[in-house]
Parts: C-alpha cells; structure tokens; sequence
C-alpha cells in the first residue's frame, strides 16, 4: 500500500476493512451493540449505520521519513447506482466528541439523517464521513479563542486523511465532479473553513456549523456558496468567529448566507440540518462544466 504525502494529497490505494463492527479501543472489547437510535429523532441505531455504511481506510503520513497512520472512514453509496449515472457526494466532518478509533461514533447527525429512508429516496448521493483519531485535530487551533488563527501552510495529519479519502472516493465511484458538497459542525466547521479554502475549486457548496476560519482566505472562498450557522448563545465556540470570516467574505466581494440562530447554543447543527430548506439548497447547487479541453 502506499502512503499518501502531504505536499501533493496525492491519492492512494485504499484498504476495505475487513469487518463492520468497531474496532477495539486500546485493546479492550468491542462495546456492545445497542438498540438505541444514534440521534434521538432518527429511528436508525448505531448498528444499522453500520451496515448501511461501508468502512474503509486509507494510509497517509505527513512525510515520507514519517511513519505512515491508518485512517478510517465510512462512505454512504446510493441505494441504487444506474449505469452511467453519476451522483453527489457530501463531505461530512465531525465535532470533538465523535473523534475515536471505532470508525462509527462519527455517523450521527448529518449522517445518521442522511441514511434515513426519505432523505435517500429525496437525495441519492454518496456520504463520505471520517474519523479523526482521539486527541487529534481537523484544524490546530483552539476552538474557544475569540481571534481566529493564521491558516497554516499544511493540512493536520487528520485533515490529510480525510483530503486522501476524498481523492479515494472520487476515484472508485461514480462521482459527479460538480456536485462535490462540504459541511461539518464545531471542531468539523472549522475543519469545512479550513478545507474549502485549501482546495475551493473542488466544492460546489458549503455549510459551516458553529466554526471558524482564517479571515485572510476570505478571497480564496468568496466565490463559493456558503451557508453559514452559528447560535448566538454558544458557549463552546464564540459566535464572533463566524460574524468575522462571513465579515470578511462579503468585504471579498462575496455573498456568503448566515443564518445566527437567537437563543441557540452549541447545537446549531440540529436546527440546520432538520431545516427542509437547507439540504435543498444544498443539493441545488451545482460547479459549472470546465470548459472543453480543460
């Protein structure tokens, strides 16, 4: 197997895991199923996600004199994929407390609800959700700061990995190269600002939850659809940090939508997601063809 390096987000062969169950945490058993729903208003439990999504992983490392790491992810496929068809793909990128080593914790919310029955039939698309690993970071900030943080030249090593499932998934299935969406709630908003603005030519749109970016890629994004969310009453990440960025994009020249949520906390994402008239946007937007020849 290859690695992939940093410098180039080259992509790689990927390793289907062997099995869907999770994998054991520091050596310890498997926790047990439960029959509990893995979002309270969605009737799917944890282990349907698990059936519904098919685990992978791809191997990358930072550096080639770097040890490489495993990285896990899930991919949602259509519940039918016609011949000759190609069809969307969403990026999904978690919070803080769905970070693991069991390549399942980060299949709630917006996956969880996007493998529903309506939402499928409604959305065919592809749903691409990794786990960043425990203690580990899409974006090497911190999250509570007021200020934002300076973009730093290279992605984390966690953020690698999920750009080398992306690169993967585009390669083995049958991926419209236009309808390419990108989300992710509080550590996973960050990560969305900080992923769009590495690489905006790949996304149609975008819907950062409750996270922050770098002020100074504003004119790197201002061409992108953005749907920003943020509740005015979190106390986990300052809703000052998405007034700024959504600030500095429209400075751009951009026209960014932001929707601030009065009297929401930190979970802003339900409100978002659940909102009929979010996913329809999303799913409306849609890259111009590159020209013929390009």
């Amino acid at each position: 197997m290859r690695a992939f390096f940093l410098p180039a987000f080259r992509s790689a062969a990927c390793c289907l895991l062997a099995a869907l169950l999770p994998a054991p945490i520091h050596g310890q058993a498997p926790a047990a199923q439960t029959k509990e729903p893995a979002v309270a208003d969605s009737p799917l439990t944890q282990e349907q996600l698990a059936e519904i999504y098919e685990a992978r992983s791809v191997r990358v490392s930072a550096a080639k004199d770097v040890a490489p790491v495993d990285f896990s992810y899930r991919l949602l496929k259509p519940a039918e994929v016609k011949p000759g068809l190609k069809y969307p793909l969403v990026i999904f990128l978690h919070g803080a407390g769905e970070r693991g080593d069991d390549n399942l914790a980060q299949l709630k919310y917006l996956p969880a609800w996007m493998a529903e029955q309506g939402a499928r039939g409604k959305f065919p698309c592809y749903v691409l959700a990794p786990q960043c690993r425990n203690d580990e970071k899409w974006v090497d900030i911190a999250w509570s700061d007021l200020k934002s943080t300076p973009q730093k030249p290279q992605p984390t090593v966690d953020m690698l990995g999920a750009i080398a499932a992306i690169e993967e998934t585009l390669r083995r299935e049958a991926v419209d190269p236009q309808r390419i969406y990108l989300t992710g709630l509080s550590m996973g908003g960050y990560g969305s600002w900080d992923l769009a603005a590495r690489m905006p030519e790949r996304f149609a749109a975008v819907i950062p939850i409750c996270g922050g970016g770098d002020e100074a890629t504003a004119g790197k994004i201002k061409s992108l659809p953005i749907w920003c969310f943020h509740g005015d009453a979190d106390q986990a990440v300052p809703v000052e940090r998405s007034r700024t960025i959504i600030a500095a994009i429209r400075a751009a020249g951009g026209e960014p939508k932001y929707s601030e949520l009065a009297g929401v906390g930190h979970d802003s994402w339900t409100p978002a997601y659940r909102d009929p008239a979010v996913l329809d946007w999303f799913f409306a937007q849609k890259k111009p063809a590159a020209p013929k020849g390009k």
